[in-house]
């Protein structure tokens, strides 16, 4: 096991001696939360737009971050996100969370999205494990609620709002030319923060709602002739688009695996775990390439780019893969290959940064943005802790 070990400690050297250091440095102490932008200069803003999700990421990270590494610097952190989102991020008179707010905390995109709900679950159920704060906990069970009574409809969980929760386009989470009334991201991601708050609480109606979701992925979401889930959909899950998210496919088959182990339902198991090996033996067939996965296909038509958080579920999805079957020995060796990959060529070596956005198919950075909305510690910094934490366990 001495290469796997060598494998975690690499990457443990990286989460602590870069990516926490980074977003560390972002702190804004004067108005609360975190610096919105870092542009691809590494000149920062410090007045741009906080978003939300970006916050609720940022407390999701550090907290993990502390449960892993019981540093105490990390939970001080946690704190600080806990802070800003308890007295900026939630609207009191509403209910639930804004999409973005001025530098100062006040609100700037009043937005209400599904998406955005579930991160705020997902962090604060975390922040309760890692800090044992009830009101914490309070907020969770209450965002949940509000998903459940405002944010769905009998097909499953609806998409965009405006600040009274009123229906409005998901001009958001939609993408290639379509507007989706539903979409696979938007389920993933609240999947992922009932797991999480499954985890602390064992309420069995949250589970309830985690199997309703696990229904979903294998009998609307995944497509068993393609081998694939589709991405965005009608009201009642018919697909609109032929549209093939390597990363979100790959996210997906550890996500779901993580989420049967936590809800431990024998009969779910056996429906969804043959999926999840379906979907991380395909992607890794048809997406990994060049030592890293490409981005998507749309219309068969492959955009080469390689994402951040792309390569970075890929790693763990593929992790996932041989710990759940040692028969596959080509999973963990395309982790640490995508693991070197990103080092040499997504990971920014230039002092004060972190990881670029994107790089093109010969490696070259996209000038994106280093931080913003959308460019978090929650897909990199997830991906070093869950690396450390399977190796660990099994070696």
């Amino acid at each position: 096991m001495q290469d796997i070990r060598a494998f975690a400690e690499d990457v443990k050297n990286h989460l602590t001696k870069t990516i926490l250091p980074f977003w560390k440095n972002l702190r804004d102490d004067e108005n609360g939360g975190y610096f919105g932008w870092l542009g691809y200069d590494l000149k920062p803003d410090q007045e741009a737009v906080k978003g939300c999700i970006l916050n609720s990421r940022i407390l999701w990270f550090f907290a993990n971050a502390y449960l892993l590494l019981k540093e105490e610097s990390l939970l001080k952190e946690a704190e600080h996100a806990w802070r800003f989102l308890r007295d900026h991020c939630v609207d009191r008179e509403n209910g639930g969370v804004y999409w973005s707010l001025s530098f100062d905390g006040k609100p700037e995109d009043t937005t209400k999205h599904t998406y955005n709900q579930a991160f705020a679950v997902y962090a604060l159920s975390s922040y309760y494990d890692a800090s044992g704060d009830e009101e914490a906990l309070c907020l969770a069970r209450k965002l949940y609620a509000l998903i459940e009574a405002k944010c769905r409809d009998e097909y499953g969980y609806l998409e965009a709002f405006n600040i009274r929760f009123e229906p409005e386009d998901n001009d958001k989470l939609s993408e290639n030319g379509v507007m989706a009334e539903k979409t696979m991201n938007t389920l993933l991601h609240v999947f992922e923060a009932y797991t999480e708050l499954y985890r602390v609480t064992k309420d069995p109606e949250v589970g309830d709602r985690i199997r309703f979701m696990l229904d979903l992925i294998a009998e609307k979401v995944y497509n068993p002739e393609q081998g694939r889930q589709e991405v965005f959909f009608d009201r009642s899950w018919n697909s609109i688009i032929d549209l093939y998210s390597y990363g979100h496919d790959i996210e997906t088959a550890w996500l779901v695996d993580r989420g049967l182990d936590v809800l431990d339902d024998t009969m779910y198991k056996k429906k969804l775990r043959p999926i999840t090996k379906v979907i991380t033996d395909n992607i890794y067939h048809r997406a990994y390439t060049g030592h890293s996965l490409v981005n998507e296909a749309e219309n068969g038509i492959v955009d080469t780019t390689r994402v951040w958080w792309v390569q970075a579920e890929a790693v763990v999805g593929f992790l996932n893969g041989w710990q759940r079957d040692p028969g596959h020995p080509e999973y963990l060796e395309a982790a640490e290959d995508i693991w070197g990959y990103i080092k040499e060529y997504v990971v920014d070596h230039r002092q004060g940064s972190e990881w670029f956005w994107a790089v093109d198919e010969n490696g070259k950075p996209l000038e994106k943005p280093i931080v913003e909305p959308w460019k978090c510690p929650y897909h990199n910094g997830r991906m070093c802790m869950e690396v450390i934490r399977r190796i660990q366990n099994v070696a």
